[in-house]
């Protein structure tokens, strides 16, 4: 059995953690403190909802991703590893105490920053002083480090769009990073918001932009002030593989979130190229990427593989087509969802007005007709509201939906084959047995139990009334269809025949179905 070199690096150190609490912060924490003899982990946490810093960290606990750390060792045990620092990478110096940020200074060898607002409609001010300020700021609390090794920024995939094939190299900003940087701190929000379409310009959306200037940030820090950095492009981020568990996830982004919604019979139209596909990466396969290329920077010191495309789409291509058709058979057959409001049907075309006259039929008019019924029987109108949502969330994935990108990951591929056997397998980053009809399927019960708390002791009923549903998803679209062709029939044959003849037509057809 050949040595893990991995975890030794993490040894006693202490590492500076910032979104600790999102997605792929959580799985970073459970995976140190699981895989790791690591010291210290500082997060830089914000009070949020009323909530201290200390009391969100419990909360972190009680998640069922640390289920199998809590198995192993006492959760008392587990807190011991992490300090919260209270702090906010919003605001300026991080609103860091002096006590807070000179043990920082003496303490912290190795720092990830993941925070960042993921919200692709953030209003633009925001999105800058949290996803570009606070990296400069991260920027200089990590020059400021005495012992730093190294600091790995969390970027993306998807923030250079004007490139359709996205090289590990640095690329020019849309625009200096320090001038918007001190534009938006001396405006107001509405006043930048409506600005907001002309600074963006080719870019859809204030997160692509923010995370390209934030990368130039890092790229200039390296080059002008020798940070020893590395930047880390993960693209569409998507529920655990299998590492702790299978299918875990804490939101409904991405393909995960388009299943549900589909699969409670809500979403019946997508305006997407079918053929297209989009490049999806399990958080835990990101995670152990991450850590991978720490161990790998610090020990082969490889300053000229510093930017890693973490992708996917040359290992497996999943068109969009098949995500959809993979969905609702799994939803369908095996794990339906409880709850549904119709039978899950419906599809996706890349025709924009094919979409919108399908929204009507499929989206807006039971919405309004169900909402209808709802306030006659005195209970709250609620779907019409749920599909300006959805429509509003359609239209900022639409983008992505219907262009290309391609990524070179050969920085990638040269770090994975350094690995020995018992590396690959402890920190799986590659695509090698991967089931991917399996995989969505774990994604679906996973998003049923973990994020629709839906325990599996409640599958025999959703079955019953998928079943049921069917049943009348077939009986209603019989008649619409019967009642549409008896209308154009209406319509249509008194041209080619006499009325004494439609009269005897019309009497079989009234036989036949009503017996009159």
């Amino acid at each position: 059995m050949e040595e893990d070199r991995i975890a030794p690096i993490f040894k006693g150190r202490h590492i500076l953690l910032t979104g600790g609490t999102g997605f792929m912060g959580k799985v970073l924490i459970e995976k140190l403190i699981r895989l790791t003899e690591v010291d210290q982990i500082y997060m830089l946490m914000r009070t949020k909802k009323g909530k201290d810093p200390k009391d969100r960290l419990i909360d972190i606990f009680t998640n069922p991703l640390f289920d199998t750390l809590k198995r192993r060792m006492d959760v008392q045990d587990m807190i011991k590893r992490i300090k919260v620092i209270p702090g906010d990478c919003g605001l300026i110096g991080l609103g860091l105490s002096a006590e807070d940020r000179k043990l920082i200074i003496d303490n912290v060898s190795l720092i990830y920053h993941c925070a960042a607002t993921i919200r692709f409609d953030e209003k633009l001010k925001r999105a800058v002083e949290l996803n570009t300020r606070g990296t400069l700021e991260m920027i200089k609390l990590g020059l400021e480090c005495k012992n730093l090794e190294m600091f790995g920024y969390m970027s993306t995939s998807y923030c250079h769009l004007h490139e359709s094939f996205l090289l590990e190299k640095p690329y020019d900003p849309p625009a200096d990073p320090h001038k918007i940087i001190k534009s938006v701190e001396m405006l107001q929000e509405d006043e930048v918001e409506g600005m907001a379409k002309k600074i963006l310009g080719t870019l859809p959306n204030s997160y692509a932009f923010t995370k390209a200037l934030a990368e130039a940030l890092v790229n200039e820090a390296c080059e002008t002030q020798n940070l020893p950095a590395m930047i880390l492009r993960p693209s569409i981020v998507i529920p655990t593989y299998e590492d702790p568990i299978s299918g875990w996830t804490d939101n409904l982004n991405g393909p995960a979130g388009l299943m549900i919604g589909a699969g409670k019979g809500v979403i019946r139209t997508l305006y997407c190229d079918q053929k297209s596909y989009g490049d999806f990466l399990p958080v835990d396969v990101a995670i152990n990427g991450l850590m991978v290329c720490t161990w790998y920077y610090l020990t082969f010191n490889d300053k000229e593989h510093y930017i890693v495309n973490f992708t996917s789409s040359q290992d497996i291509r999943v068109r969009w087509e098949e995500i959809v058709v993979m969905g609702q058979k799994v939803i369908n057959e095996k794990y339906p969802i409880n709850g549904i409001l119709w039978y899950p049907g419906g599809g996706m075309t890349k025709y924009r007005w094919l979409h919108q006259l399908r929204a009507i039929f499929f989206h807006w008019l039971p919405a309004i007709l169900i909402d209808i019924l709802l306030f006659c029987l005195g209970y709250e109108r609620i779907l019409w509201r749920v599909h300006k949502r959805i429509a509003k969330g359609m239209e900022v994935i639409e983008y992505y939906a219907n262009n290309q990108w391609d990524f070179d990951n050969k920085h990638a591929i040269i770090i994975r084959k350094t690995l020995n056997n018992t590396e690959k397998l402890k920190y799986k980053c590659d695509a090698e047995g991967v089931d991917i009809y399996q995989y969505f399927e774990n994604c679906i019960l996973g998003a049923r139990r973990y994020l629709l708390k839906q325990p599996d002791m409640m599958l025999p009923a959703a079955r019953r009334m998928m079943k049921i549903m069917y049943v009348v998803d077939r009986v209603a679209k019989t008649l619409i269809y019967g009642w549409l062709l008896y209308w154009i029939m209406g319509l249509v044959l008194p041209t080619f025949f006499s009325s004494e003849a439609l009269d005897k037509f019309y009497s079989v057809i009234r036989r036949i179905f009503w017996g009159k």
